[in-house]
């Protein structure tokens, strides 16, 4: 998943501590990935990232929370492109366009950044509190994808119900898609990168038909 820096909207203020938080997370993967997580101290972070301590501690009440903008930054993506994905497009086919283009190795900076939520992962294996910052990502994914999801198919009746349903879904899809893939060896833009495992998981749930 890229981690871009959010929406332009909102405040000069507010973009400038989203700025601010995703520089800090970008840090924290990078000395997580070189040093290891039980090594890399919150002071750390904090000083490769420029800021003060308690600059950091006002983020982020732990170091392992520092990389959640990385996670949340993917799962924007992901739901900005169910959004942008074409109105004709049935839901399967719009999650499973969107998922492929959020997770796509296409250039540097995306393999890079898949590369560091692929070791983030591994590291989660072993670390209760990186395994809840994952979950919580995940978790805010499948709630925006419910209000993006109402956007689109919410002029058919589709219930909240099935719009739940259909966010629950294809998250957990995604979810397992990234989480294999990281578990593995395979290039991030290869046949078993994420974004080909993406697909097939959310081609695999079927037509989301109504309960």
């Amino acid at each position: 998943m890229h981690a871009h820096l959010p929406s332009s909207s909102g405040s000069l203020t507010e973009r400038r501590k989203a700025e601010t938080r995703l520089d800090i997370a970008r840090t924290a993967a990078a000395l997580f990935v070189e040093n290891g997580l039980r090594a890399t101290r919150a002071e750390d972070i904090a000083r490769a990232a420029g800021v003060a301590p308690r600059t950091l501690y006002r983020y982020f009440a732990t170091k392992e929370e520092a990389v959640a903008p990385l996670f949340a930054a993917g799962a924007q993506q992901w739901a900005e492109a169910v959004r942008e994905a074409p109105a004709a497009l049935p839901v399967r086919d719009a999650l499973r366009h969107a998922a492929e283009r959020a997770l796509a190795a296409d250039d540097t900076g995306a393999v890079e950044s898949l590369e560091w939520v692929r070791s983030l992962l591994r590291m989660a294996g072993e670390s209760a509190a990186l395994r809840a910052v994952w979950s919580d990502a995940c978790h805010g994914s499948e709630q925006t994808l419910v209000t993006v999801l109402a956007e689109r198919e919410g002029r058919s009746g589709a219930s909240s119900l099935q719009l739940r349903l259909m966010a629950a879904l294809a998250s957990a899809a995604v979810r397992v898609a990234v989480e294999t893939w990281a578990a593995g060896d395979d290039p991030a833009g290869s046949p078993a990168g994420p974004a080909a495992l993406a697909g097939r998981c959310i081609e695999a749930l079927g037509d989301f038909r109504r309960p």
